[in-house]
């Protein structure tokens, strides 16, 4: 199991809705809760990018989750692998 950090930014039709219904931010947490991903914290964040998330999960199942966000055409990600520093500096031991 692994750590990610997903950085969101909204399409225009995802601002849209968020202007409309904006705890459609609540409901896609729940929503990758459902799809089996640990959703650790989640974060607005004012600048370049609209949401920043952090999940805790197998890379398999994280993937599966970030296409199916994709695929709604509301969102668009950047995904990385967040490694603990504590375990970096063992794997360069």
């Amino acid at each position: 199991m692994g750590r990610y950090v997903i950085i969101s930014t909204l399409t225009d039709e995802g601002a849209k809705t968020l202007k409309k219904n904006p705890g459609r931010v609540k409901e896609v947490y729940s929503e990758l809760k459902e799809m089996g991903v640990n959703v650790l914290d989640q974060y607005v964040v004012l600048g370049n990018f609209d949401f920043l998330t952090i999940v805790e999960d197998g890379e398999a199942k994280i993937t599966r989750a970030v296409v199916e966000m994709l695929s709604r055409g509301s969102v668009r990600t950047a995904t990385y692998k967040a490694i603990p520093v504590d375990e970096f500096i063992e794997s360069l031991k």
